[in-house]
């Protein structure tokens, strides 16, 4: 009788190599260095994301799903907001900074958004704000801008 021998290949893991579990928060000089370089470029709408991310320290979700209404009231932006959050239903309440302020206005105008806008639309037609995949993108282009590995950051990280 002819018996055959089963030898297991030996598979990679997915995660051999990759960062896993909680990434590093950005420090301070880092998020000064992505806000210039922004400036410097005139992104205007990144580094309205950008420095609001960092004030309300919301989910992904939650940040791009915000309204024109929800931050600014008028030709003015309060220096608090509110919202829901997406996943626990409990209110959120953020403290919105002078300089996130100034970039959210001038996101407002230069974008000429209206009260009940989405505030970071999307340009594609089905769909109403920027995709978390798109935001994940811009993060990890404005980590990699100064010389970051974007794989060490994510969403989370601000």
């Amino acid at each position: 009788m002819h018996l055959l021998s089963y030898i297991p290949q030996q598979r990679t893991p997915w995660n051999k190599g990759k960062l896993v579990g909680q990434k590093s928060p950005l420090r301070l000089k880092e998020i000064w260095a992505i806000r210039i370089r922004l400036q410097i470029a005139k992104r205007v709408r990144d580094l309205a994301l950008f420095n609001l991310a960092i004030d309300s320290k919301l989910r992904s979700c939650d940040l791009l799903k915000l309204k024109v209404r929800d931050v600014s009231h008028g030709n003015s932006t309060p220096n608090r907001a509110m919202i829901l959050q997406q996943k626990t239903h409990q209110p959120v309440q953020f403290e919105i900074t002078e300089q996130t302020r100034d970039s959210i206005l001038a996101w407002i105008f230069s974008a000429n958004l209206g009260k009940d806008d989405d505030f970071f639309k999307s340009r594609l037609k089905n769909s109403l704000h920027l995709s978390t995949r798109q935001y994940a993108r811009i993060v990890d282009s404005r980590v990699s801008s100064i010389g970051l590995d974007p794989a060490a950051y994510g969403t989370h990280s601000m």
